[in-house]
C-alpha cells in the first residue's frame, strides 16, 4: 500500500487511522522484539493496519504457533490479506478478539502486538479493549503497544496511560524510536 493511499485513509478515517505515515521499521523491530513472538505459541495483533509488525512478526513466529490479526479498517484488511494470503486477517473490532480466538479452539494468548491508535479513542472503547485484553491475555502473558511522544498531551493518551498503569501489574516503556514519524515508543505490560 502507497504512503498516499495510507493518508487518504488517515484523512477519511481519522477515528480509525491514527497516523499520517505507517510505522518505520525501527517501531516494528522494538515492538516485536518486546512481544518476544519467538517464544510465544498463540499470537494475537490488533491494528496491523498496511502489515509493517505484521511483517516482522512473520520474520519471528514459531512454525508452530498460531498467529491471527484483527483489521477494523476494511482497506487495510483487503490489502493484508492480498500480501499475506496464509495468515488469517479478520475485518472486525479487536474487542472481539475472544470469539476469534474460540473459533480457533484457543481461550487465551500468550502475546498481543497493537497498532491500535489509542489516543484518539474515546474512554469507553478503551476501556472494553482493555477488557478484552485482560480477558484473552494468558497470565505472565505480554500485551505491547506504541504511543507518540505527542500523544501523551492529548486526554486520551495520558488516560490510556493510567488505565494501563492502574490495570496491569507491569507497564513499562521502551527507548524511543526517533525514525518514526512521529516519534514513538513502546509500552511493554505485562498481566
Amino acid at each position: 500500500m502507497s504512503a498516499l493511499t495510507f493518508l487518504k485513509q488517515f484523512v477519511l478515517h481519522p477515528g480509525e487511522v491514527g497516523a499520517i505515515a505507517p510505522s518505520s521499521r525501527g517501531l516494528a523491530e522494538l515492538i516485536v522484539d518486546a512481544a518476544i513472538v519467538r517464544q510465544a505459541k498463540t499470537i494475537v495483533e490488533f491494528g496491523p493496519g498496511t502489515g509493517v509488525f505484521t511483517k516482522r512478526i512473520l520474520e519471528e513466529v514459531r512454525d508452530d504457533a498460531d498467529f491471527f490479526a484483527i483489521e477494523w479498517n476494511e482497506r487495510f484488511a483487503e490489502a493484508l490479506s492480498g500480501r499475506y494470503p496464509g495468515i488469517d486477517i479478520y475485518c472486525d473490532c479487536a474487542t472481539n478478539a475472544k470469539k476469534h480466538l474460540a473459533a480457533r479452539t484457543q481461550s487465551h494468548c500468550d502475546c498481543i502486538v497493537c497498532g491500535l491508535p489509542w489516543s484518539v479513542f474515546e474512554d469507553d472503547l478503551q476501556d472494553r479493549l482493555i477488557d478484552t485484553i485482560l480477558e484473552i491475555l494468558r497470565p505472565g502473558g505480554r500485551f505491547v503497544t506504541f504511543a507518540y511522544w505527542q500523544g501523551l498531551l492529548l486526554p486520551g493518551g495520558r488516560a490510556f496511560q493510567r488505565k494501563l498503569q492502574s490495570r496491569f501489574r507491569c507497564v513499562e516503556r521502551t527507548r524511543t524510536v526517533w525514525q518514526n514519524l512521529p516519534p514513538a515508543f513502546v509500552y511493554i505490560v505485562q498481566k
